[in-house]
């Protein structure tokens, strides 16, 4: 009956960590921001990215602070594009 539990334990914490979408960074000085948006200069490139108030900030977040950020992604809209082999 131990074993039972423990391996549906370990089941489920596999299972929990398997469904946690995979995190990013971007590191660069903040050039913009507002209260639901921040912009970051990586390189040559300029990152927006959204934010809200459940964001944890450590420190004095201000244009020109260099910060790192982590996100993750999220999918807005899919559209299923017809496979053109099965179109007739």
């Amino acid at each position: 009956m131990k074993t039972l539990i423990a391996m549906t334990l370990l089941t489920l914490s596999i299972n929990s960590y398997a469904a946690a979408p995979k995190t990013y960074q971007v590191t660069g000085p903040v050039l913009e921001m507002t209260d639901t948006t921040i912009i970051v200069q990586k390189g040559k490139e300029k990152w927006e990215i959204s934010r809200d108030a459940a964001g944890k900030v450590t420190g004095e977040l201000k244009v020109g602070a260099k910060v790192t950020i982590e996100y993750f992604m999220t999918a807005k809209t899919i559209e299923v594009k017809e496979d053109k082999k099965t179109k007739k």
